[in-house]
């Protein structure tokens, strides 16, 4: 998967606020009178007592008479201790001290204040989201560049399967019930619309299409063609399971739905969504929706600003 340039930048933007934040900006870092790469040096070292400095001088991305000058500083504050090589007595060996031990302690400590401060700041709900992201950043960087090839593959299947109404409720409640403090009259709204449209099923101008990775349902969108009127078709029930967002499996449902519209010459798609949802709204729009109408409502047990996109048949 390429990612998008503004993506990239965003991310970018992110990580020099946060440099900003952590002291990067101003030669120190996490509450010491250290620069940047001398605290990861200790933490590097203190993850692997007895690096040499050659190979420290790789993590940090440093040549060697800059990582020199480092280490110099650092044995004469008391931080690091050298010694010899097993295999040869020109390679030293870097251990933390005492004091050097309580500083990287320290530095621990600064940063679980920091991250803890930043986090006290934001709701429940917006804390799981900040979790997710990290897990899922956590998972690419830890991920080998052909465990995407070798990830199962997604089908888009079509037409009830068993689980469906529960697996497709579950994603709602979740996901909105993080993102915007959505509850059980949210889920009873979603369950109960979605189990009588599934007993409508047999209406050809009906559909559903979920995708499936090893049988497991980790996406949705229907189809409703007679809720609306006559030529008017309903896009309902679009989700997406947490892992399967910015992989282009949205795309892949979105461009069933309304391929089977244009299929079956619908004059008009409608789809109701709320402020806020900046990826999904991006998404609508470059499929030809277009939002005509906003409105305070309270139809998903909270009060938002209702949106109702549009898009007319080629």
């Amino acid at each position: 998967m390429v990612l998008n340039t503004t993506v990239i930048d965003r991310v970018r933007d992110a990580s020099r606020q946060l440099v900003r934040e952590l002291g990067f900006m101003n030669g120190s870092l996490a509450g010491t009178d250290l620069s940047p790469s001398a605290v990861h040096a200790l933490i590097e070292i203190e993850t692997c007592d007895g690096i040499t400095a050659r190979a420290l001088s790789e993590i940090l991305r440093l040549e060697k008479s800059s990582i020199s000058r480092m280490l110099r500083k650092l044995v004469r504050s008391g931080d690091i201790i050298e010694g010899p090589g097993e295999q040869d007595g020109r390679e030293r060996r870097l251990s933390l001290s005492a004091a050097g031990r309580s500083r990287v302690a320290a530095i621990h400590a600064f940063a679980r204040g920091q991250v803890a401060d930043a986090l006290g700041r934001l709701s429940p709900q917006k804390c799981d989201v900040v979790l997710d992201g990290l897990r899922l950043y956590a998972q690419s960087l830890a991920a080998k560049p052909d465990d995407v090839l070798a990830s199962s593959p997604i089908q888009i299947s079509t037409g009830y399967r068993p689980g469906l109404i529960a697996r497709v409720t579950d994603m709602h409640g979740r996901y909105y019930g993080r993102v915007s403090g959505f509850g059980q009259r949210f889920e009873t709204v979603v369950a109960g619309g979605l189990a009588a449209f599934c007993d409508r099923l047999d209406n050809p101008r009906n559909a559903i299409w979920t995708a499936v990775r090893d049988d497991e349902i980790i996406g949705s969108v229907a189809i409703d063609g007679e809720d609306l009127g006559p030529g008017i078709a309903h896009l309902r029930w679009f989700i997406l399971a947490d892992g399967a967002r910015g992989s282009g499996i949205g795309r892949q449902l979105l461009s069933a739905a309304l391929d089977f519209v244009d299929q079956n010459q619908f004059k008009e798609t409608q789809l109701w969504t709320f402020a806020g949802l900046a990826a999904a709204r991006h998404l609508y729009e470059a499929y030809g929706f277009t939002c005509v109408e906003e409105g305070s409502g309270t139809q998903w047990g909270s009060e938002v600003l209702e949106q109702r996109f549009a898009r007319a048949c080629p």
